[in-house]
């Protein structure tokens, strides 16, 4: 046997057990996984932002048993079962990669992601479940979840309109833009107005947008800004501390000679 199914079958057998003897496993519903969920998801990207391929592995695994767990209970509720779940998710990659299990041409990767998104639009508009007739058509972006945080929710809605055309032509336009918010921001703010956290808003979803120009994912280097800061601020607490001088009783000058001593460190 394929160790792979052997492995598998394994963990769906165990989750069975579980699921029968072990009063934590057998109380378990949609609703209090979710949250745990959430937690294990944001254990896995700092295991890949760390680049921690031994804590990878594990926060993989998981993740992976709450989907199984997910599937074990929508067997209970007759709904569907881990074997339609997996038959779904093949399905849908073969239905969406018609450039590899049909007959369209693409000449790169922005013209796969194009193709994903108006695959999936046409699916959305195929199966609506309000039962709305065929020329009153979804959204586009009616596929991002609300619950998304704002920042990955940005990114997802450009995204999804760069999928059906709707985009910038090239990096310089969106630079004006940045500059264009940042002076409208500092208008109200000298204002005093009260649209500043509109303003503001508008600048931040226009920084997302050159981000994507970049390649860059706004999200991870903002991660990235704030593990660095944390690096630097403790290290600003120890040193201090081994000076014998309190945070609260220093200066921003004296704190900022252990800041720039941080920056020169390597891991700062």
């Amino acid at each position: 046997m394929d160790p792979r199914i052997e492995a598998f079958e394994r963990l769906l057998d165990i989750m069975d057990d579980l699921r029968a003897k072990c009063p934590w496993d057998r109380k378990q519903t949609l609703e209090t996984l979710r949250p745990l969920t959430i937690e294990e998801t944001y254990e896995l990207s700092d295991a890949i932002l760390k680049g921690d391929l031994e804590e990878l592995k594990g926060e993989l695994g998981d993740l992976l048993l709450h989907m199984v767990f997910y599937a074990k209970i929508g067997e209970e509720k007759g709904a569907f079962t881990i074997t339609d779940v997996l038959n779904g998710i093949c399905e849908k990659l073969i239905r969406r990669h018609p450039h590899i299990y049909g007959e369209v041409q693409v000449e790169g990767e922005e013209d796969v992601k194009a193709n994903w998104e108006k695959i999936k639009l046409q699916e959305r508009q195929g199966a609506d479940p309000q039962g709305r007739p065929d020329d009153v058509p979804r959204s586009v972006l009616q596929g991002v979840p609300r619950g998304l945080p704002s920042l990955v929710k940005a990114i997802r809605i450009q995204d999804k309109a760069r999928g059906v055309g709707f985009d910038w032509e090239h990096p310089g336009q969106v630079w004006e833009k940045v500059n264009e918010e940042l002076a409208e921001l500092k208008q109200e703010v000298d204002a005093g107005s009260d649209r500043q956290a509109d303003e503001l808003g508008d600048l931040l979803f226009s920084i997302v947008n050159y981000a994507r120009f970049l390649k860059i994912d706004p999200d991870e280097a903002l991660e990235r800004t704030n593990r660095k800061f944390i690096q630097r601020f403790q290290y600003l607490e120890t040193e201090s501390r081994k000076d014998g001088k309190k945070l609260g009783e220093m200066s921003l000058a004296e704190m900022d000679v252990y800041w720039e001593r941080a920056k020169t460190r390597r891991d700062g």
